[in-house]
Order: structure tokens, then C-alpha cells, then sequence
């Protein structure tokens, strides 16, 4: 169902150092961070990301895994016919990967949900 989840957090650095102890436990590790970012999960596929507060989007960020592409169309066409708000049509990601196909929405609370199928 999900892919990944995005939360928004007032210390970067703060947040990295109590997932990276909370999830190693469970088999999770920082998997890559920059300035504003970092994600963490199983090794090579980071499936929670912290993103410093103060950067563009709502306050959470969800993504759900769609089987093929015309799933994220018909979720994009789909959720602004419900009232959400276009965060980036249909389409390939490919600053996040060549095979990265996704649309996103702002629903009414300002969350940003996405749905992806990696083709």
C-alpha cells in the first residue's frame, strides 16, 4: 500500500540520530541525506524520509504504490475531481530515478500525497 511517508521535523540532525537508533533494531539505516532531507529504511530503498520544516509542502507526505501508470493518472484525475489541489501532474520523476513515474496532490489539509509505480 505505501511506498513511503515524508515527515516534516524542526531538527534535521535531531530527528536523523533518534530514527537512525529507533529503526536499527529493525533492520533500518540512513540510506542518503543532503542539506534539507535525509531517508532511511532497508539498505538502498529508503521508505522514511525527514525533511527539515521550512521547506516546500504540508506538514506529511504519503505515497502510495500504484501497480502502472495509468493508476497515478486515474489517482491524480481522481483526486482533484474530490476537491485536492494540484503538487505536480502526471509523469516521469527522473531527478528521482528514470523508471519513477508519479502525480501529486495537496489534499484538503495541505498533505502531500503521491502515488508512484516505479515502471
Amino acid at each position: 500500500m505505501f511506498d513511503h511517508v515524508g515527515l516534516r521535523v524542526r531538527d534535521l540532525a535531531r530527528s536523523i540520530a533518534f530514527y537512525q537508533a529507533a529503526l536499527r533494531p529493525l533492520g533500518y539505516e540512513l540510506c542518503c541525506q543532503d542539506g534539507g532531507s535525509a531517508g532511511l529504511g532497508p539498505k538502498g530503498a529508503p521508505a522514511l524520509w525527514l525533511y527539515a520544516a521550512g521547506q516546500k509542502g504540508g506538514p506529511a507526505h504519503l505515497a502510495f504504490r500504484a501497480a502502472a501508470p495509468a493508476a497515478v493518472e486515474g489517482f491524480h484525475r481522481a483526486g482533484l475531481s474530490a476537491g485536492g489541489t494540484d503538487n505536480g501532474p502526471p509523469g516521469v520523476r527522473r531527478d528521482y530515478a528514470e523508471n519513477y513515474h508519479a502525480a501529486f496532490l495537496l489534499d484538503p489539509d495541505g498533505n502531500n500525497v503521491e502515488a508512484v509505480c516505479l515502471t
